[in-house]
Order: C-alpha cells, then structure tokens, then sequence
C-alpha cells in the first residue's frame, strides 16, 4: 500500500519564557534558531523541526505524545542535558539489541526522548 504520509517533521514544545527556553534548547541542541519571532523559535535538528511556542495558558502536562531524538550516546547526552537543569524522567534502559532509550524533563515540564537506535537509517 502506498502511503501519503511522508515521516515526522516537527516536534514542538510549549513554553511560558520563549526567551529563556530558546537559550536553553540552544545549549542542549548546540545550534542557534534560524527562525526566530515573538510567536514561535524554529530550530533545524539534523533536518527535523524543533519548534517553541509560547504557552500563554498554563495546562497540566503529559507524556502521552514523546518525540526521540536520535543520539550517538544515550547515557552522555542524558547526563549532559541533566547538567543544563533537564530532570530526569526515565533513565538511559536498552529496550532490545542495540536500541538505547531515555526521557528528560525541561524546565517547562515538556518529556524530551533521547533514543540510540543503529538499525535506524535516514531514506
């Protein structure tokens, strides 16, 4: 069956300080935005969109919905971004074979997932 649907492009967070969190997702993605306006902080992560927004009404937060970022290492970059104040959410468990995978918190309580998964290939 041919699909429509063409893969993930972006993942957005919510936030209540668009300036605060776009300094600190430019740290823990070290890139700096290449959109950037009071309503919404476009960054470019290795071809998908890590987009900010603000968050004007304050809601309880989930993680029904968690977007993994492909890493080399799950447990440096785990550590690493828990050292610029991510809480942890779950720690660094490999899920099967070779396939690493963790959630943070950000300040802003949004679940941040780290994955390290070798089968996976970009097309």
């Amino acid at each position: 069956m041919k699909t429509t649907i063409l893969g993930l492009r972006t993942t957005i967070y919510k936030v209540s300080d668009l300036g605060e969190a776009k300094e600190w997702y430019s740290k823990v993605f070290q890139t700096a935005p290449y959109f950037d306006e009071p309503f919404y902080v476009g960054f470019n992560i290795g071809g998908y969109e890590l987009g900010l927004q603000p968050q004007y009404v304050v809601h309880e937060k989930n993680d029904a919905v968690v977007s993994y970022w492909g890493v080399e290492n799950v447990e440096e970059e785990y550590k690493r971004i828990i050292g610029l104040g991510a809480k942890s959410h779950e720690e660094p468990q490999n899920v099967g074979g070779d396939i690493v995978v963790a959630t943070l918190t950000d300040p802003w309580d949004n679940t941040i997932g780290l994955i390290y998964n070798p089968q996976f290939r970009m097309p």
